[in-house]
């Protein structure tokens, strides 16, 4: 085609993208629906797009990505706070015990199970609807250390406290179509958590930077386990709170921890100088704002 010739083109394609709307735009994004799978509540969608597959709830325009794992390299994570959450190994660099409330597209869970393929993964996802996209879709298969478990996350964490089970590391990253579940997000709730801990156990939350509940978060982890560390991500606006049951372990340590786990998290696209440098500690001032806590039983 000669270069007059283009350049019409070009306008022509200019002129369809902006007339033709959404649909236009997605096919020249290359944008492909996979599968719908219906829910009580949301549906979820599975499309694919420049070479990746991602979950969303209700649309595929819809608020933020859930998951998304790139087709031609599925161990590589794509989006850097799981890249955050998984670097909590630099606290903690095994674990034998797992929880993961929330599944998603089985991201952490599978990536940890092929790092610490002895250690025993508990996995809570309220939606059944979620569990059967991630195996079919996104490759999440389970076992006897590969164990998922539909119910809500908090009833889970008080059966699990009721049975005397005690975990390594817990791992929260949990979502509606809205945000963070409330009753996930309170000073009890963290403090059952904290209970579900062995001695030198790690709890590690995934949240946002830009969420209006930003200080009251910061609060309600700095009331129940004080000092915390707080990473934060450039473009994505995740921010991943790292607590532990006892002292945070000093730079040093976390250093060691890091580079005996660097071939380990190479294939995950995990930097741990890189990730080091996000381990920034997490000091709340007093009176700052108020921690967010479970609303008052009746009659209590």
């Amino acid at each position: 085609m000669k270069k007059r010739g283009w350049i019409i083109f070009l306008v022509v394609l200019a002129l369809a993208t902006v007339n033709s709307g959404p649909v236009v735009r997605d096919l020249l994004a290359g944008e492909r629906l996979v599968h719908t799978e219906a829910s009580e509540f949301a549906p979820i969608i599975v499309f694919e797009q420049y070479g990746e597959r991602c979950m969303n709830f209700n649309d595929i325009e819809g608020e933020g990505r859930q998951t998304c794992m790139q087709l031609n390299d599925p161990d590589r994570m794509v989006f850097e706070y799981t890249r955050m959450m998984t670097s909590a190994l630099f606290v903690n660099p095994e674990p034998h015990s797992i929880l993961i409330i929330g599944l998603g597209g089985a991201t952490l869970p599978t990536a940890l199970h092929k790092l610490l393929p002895t250690a025993v993964i508990d996995t809570v996802e309220i939606d059944p609807a979620v569990v059967r996209v991630a195996e079919r879709f996104f490759g999440y298969q389970l076992g006897p250390r590969q164990r998922i478990h539909v119910e809500d996350g908090r009833a889970y964490v008080e059966r699990a406290l009721a049975e005397g089970r005690r975990y390594d590391m817990v791992m929260l990253d949990a979502f509606d179509v809205d945000y963070i579940p409330a009753h996930l997000l309170t000073v009890e709730f963290l403090e059952r958590v904290r209970s579900l801990l062995t001695p030198h156990g790690v709890v590690v939350a995934n949240s946002f930077t830009q969420s209006r509940m930003y200080e009251r978060e910061s609060a309600t982890y700095a009331n129940v386990f004080g000092e915390f560390f707080n990473l934060r991500a450039g473009v994505e606006g995740n921010r991943v709170i790292i607590a532990t049951a006892g002292p945070l372990p000093e730079t040093d340590v976390l250093e060691r921890h890091a580079h005996q786990l660097t071939r380990g998290l190479e294939p995950f696209g995990i930097d741990v100088d890189r990730a080091l440098q996000a381990f920034v500690v997490h000091h709340e001032p007093p009176g700052r704002a108020m921690p967010l806590r479970d609303p008052p039983q009746e009659g209590g």
